[in-house]
């Protein structure tokens, strides 16, 4: 049986871009972190791309933040790309979305996440 959430991840230039496919919710969670957390490394630059996530539960938030602070916290670089409208309006209610970088596509999330941090 396949997953519930498909992740895919390639390198562009110094930047990890992971491509996720299928709702991050309580139940899938699990492999996002497993899968994309170990890829949050002192100094890091990754490009997560959302666009084909219809759903994300605060299970999948919480993903989001732990892998925030990891690579932030290593003068890293997160930028997420392709939130779709529900995605984005919880990440503001919520005040998730001032801690992101995003994008609407991976070639210009790719030109800001290469450009100076974040104040």
């Amino acid at each position: 049986m396949e997953p519930a959430i498909q992740i895919a991840v390639e390198t562009v230039g110094t930047v990890a871009v992971v491509t996720a496919v299928g709702d991050i919710d309580g139940n899938t969670a699990y492999l996002v972190e497993e899968q994309v957390l170990p890829l949050a490394l002192p100094g890091s630059r990754l490009l997560l791309d959302l666009t084909k996530v219809p759903f994300m539960s605060s299970a999948g938030l919480r993903v989001l933040l732990a892998l925030h602070r990891r690579v932030t916290g290593e003068a890293g670089r997160v930028v997420l790309v392709g939130l779709s409208e529900e995605i984005r309006d919880v990440m503001n209610a919520t005040g998730f979305l001032g801690f992101f970088t995003v994008a609407d596509t991976v070639p210009a999330g790719l030109t800001l996440i290469e450009g100076p941090p974040a104040a």
